[in-house]
């Protein structure tokens, strides 16, 4: 009987031991899903660290990671620097070349792998800048660029470094560095935030009660990799023998999902956000009865939170779920147990519509700093309120400070921010860490967030507005796919809207609205009263001092590369206020 891990790489050793697989990770490779069993992936990990030491990496070196997709080259990688007591460095493949020089030159990195031709390019444009970084390696095969491959094959030559690897293994301790994650802010240069093997480590073992009984599944990767949340989750299915398929990309998961047929994946809201809006979409499409009994079954889900538990409802959810619910989950490859939600704030009603219809999604809540997850629901009624973000996980404290914010304490608490240790000593008071999060207690004990605390403002009346509550609900609106409330320091809330094109180019069509770019439909007064509408009804659940009084849409599509976005797909707010000072001036001009 093997010990419980204490450093990540016991990880897989651990699934060795307890559940080896033949699957431990597969990739589509050429339109076939190329698989690697347990003892492969530790084999190649060994072979990879001995390769690195050739190379001369030691203790503390930090190694820079960077995929545009997830994939296994990533992972042996990652434990391969692990076992060397190096760090690893996760990059986002989507940030600026500034924010690359910044990361690279602050972590002082010494070696980058990344996954493809394009990434390479751009750190080999800030590679002269950068020092202390000796050598960039490549995943995929591209003619004159060192391949990942070579450092295999370096291992592989040299076997007597064995010894010497188990030396330096062993050496590695529960509270050393792992990694250095540099969080993408929603301002200036990022912070480096260190999380040592304790902190991963511990926080998959506690979050193993939250899940169902998922052994011998199977998982579908697909959010970034370099971000805590999809990484916590890669380990905590090496622990729990679950089969891990990477995704191809974000435009073939639908396709993955349906042909793996996966039983748990991690989605952030805007995903599930976009998958109930293509479910309503087709359903939409259809005519007469079936139609007519497509929106009656959305209907049922929709009255989930009032009525779930109640005789006749539940009467009518049955057969809701035998006509058409079925049918949903068909469409996510028929076999999920569980979908967890992070990253952001899942809008409660969704979660209730999808609740209904039979999926189990498991909202949960973190950060960077707590590896990620503080509090997570579990998968039956005793273990999950939805509209909460869960229990705090076992080891993991929490409390609410008389101003709203919420503290936390426990072994997934990051080290600090690296080089930073005044931004460290403000981070924490007493050992509490402050998580910049406004919350309450629902039922005594499971956690509800409402809002960002810097991100809360006053109106000139001295009103507080919570701008995430409100975007949220406005985001039900199928004409809605992105919004930002404004209005610090002005006599009420407005908005910038984003429409969703996609839907306001249909709706266009059936109404003989014309156009020619979303510009023409941007400046459509039917556009606007349309949207006005929804706003209105929405304004209904809000406070007087709360309510949008006026909006206005913005001509283009919100995205990180627009600057709009974080790569967690969160609003940078100064960004998008800079965006659209005429925007803000037709709104506030006339007050």
């Amino acid at each position: 009987m093997s010990k419980q891990p204490t450093r990540l790489f016991d990880i897989p050793r651990y699934q060795l031991q307890h559940g080896a697989l033949e699957d431990a990770y597969a990739t589509k490779i050429n339109g076939v899903w190329q698989k690697l069993s347990t003892a492969n992936f530790i084999e190649m990990a060994e072979t990879c660290s001995r390769g690195l030491m050739e190379m001369g990496v030691t203790k503390d070196d930090k190694i820079a990671l960077i995929s545009t997709n997830n994939r296994f080259e990533w992972h042996v990688m990652d434990m391969g620097i692990l076992q060397l007591g190096a760090a690893n460095v996760p990059v986002y493949p989507t940030i600026s070349s500034a924010d690359y020089k910044f990361i690279f030159s602050d972590a002082e990195v010494k070696y980058c792998f990344v996954s493809d031709r394009a990434l390479y390019d751009k750190v080999m444009a800030i590679k002269e800048e950068v020092p202390s970084l000796e050598e960039v390696f490549i995943f995929e095969e591209e003619p004159g660029v060192r391949n990942w491959k070579e450092v295999l094959e370096l291992g592989k030559a040299n076997p007597q470094h064995q010894a010497e690897l188990e030396k330096r293994m062993e050496a590695v301790q529960y509270e050393d560095l792992a990694t250095l994650i540099y969080t993408s802010g929603t301002t200036g240069f990022p912070k480096g935030v260190m999380l040592a093997h304790k902190n991963l480590v511990s926080n998959v073992v506690d979050s193993c009660v939250r899940i169902p009984s998922i052994k011998n599944t199977k998982a579908l990767s697909f959010l970034p990799i370099c971000h805590v949340f999809e990484r916590m989750l890669t380990y905590l299915y090496m622990y729990q023998s679950v089969s891990i398929y990477f995704g191809e990309s974000i435009d073939k998961i639908g396709d993955n999902i349906r042909e793996v047929k996966p039983e748990l994946f991690a989605a952030v809201p805007r995903l599930l956000e976009k998958v109930y809006d293509k479910i309503v979409s087709k359903g939409s499409e259809l005519s007469g009865l079936k139609k007519m009994l497509f929106f009656w079954a959305v209907e049922v889900a929709k009255d989930y939170e009032e009525h779930a538990g109640e005789g006749f409802y539940e009467f009518k959810r049955k057969i809701a779920a035998k006509l058409i619910f079925s049918k949903w989950q068909e469409a996510l490859g028929g076999n999920i147990k569980a979908i967890v939600s992070g990253g952001a704030a899942l809008n409660p009603s969704l979660n209730a519509i999808y609740t209904a219809a039979g999926f189990n999604i498991q909202e949960g809540y973190g950060l960077t700093e707590t590896s990620p997850v503080i509090s997570v629901n579990g998968p039956d009624d005793k273990t999950k309120i939805v509209g909460s973000v869960g229990m705090p996980i076992p080891n993991v404290e929490v409390k609410i400070e008389e101003d709203g914010e919420i503290m936390c304490k426990g072994p997934n608490v990051m080290m600090g921010y690296y080089k930073n240790p005044e931004q460290t000593a403000e981070a924490f008071t007493d050992g509490w860490f402050h998580t910049g999060d406004i919350g309450e207690w629902l039922n005594g004990n499971f956690l509800r967030i409402t809002d960002r605390k810097k991100e809360m403002f006053k109106t000139s009346g001295g009103k507080y507005v919570a701008p995430q509550v409100l975007e949220n609900k406005l985001k039900e609106s199928r004409f809605i796919e992105q919004v930002m409330v404004i209005g610090s320091g002005e006599k009420h809330p407005a908005a910038f809207i984003q429409p969703d094109y996609e839907f306001v180019k249909s709706w266009a069509r059936k109404k003989g609205i014309a156009h020619e770019s979303i510009e023409d439909l941007a400046k459509n007064k039917l556009v606007k009263s349309r949207i006005a509408e929804d706003v209105e009804l929405i304004n209904e659940t809000f406070g007087k001092s709360e309510q949008i009084k006026k909006f206005e849409l913005t001509t283009d599509v919100w995205s990180v590369d627009a600057g709009h976005l974080t790569p967690k797909l969160s609003l940078k707010r100064k960004a998008i206020l800079a965006k659209y000072p005429d925007l803000y001036k037709t709104i506030y001009s006339e007050e």
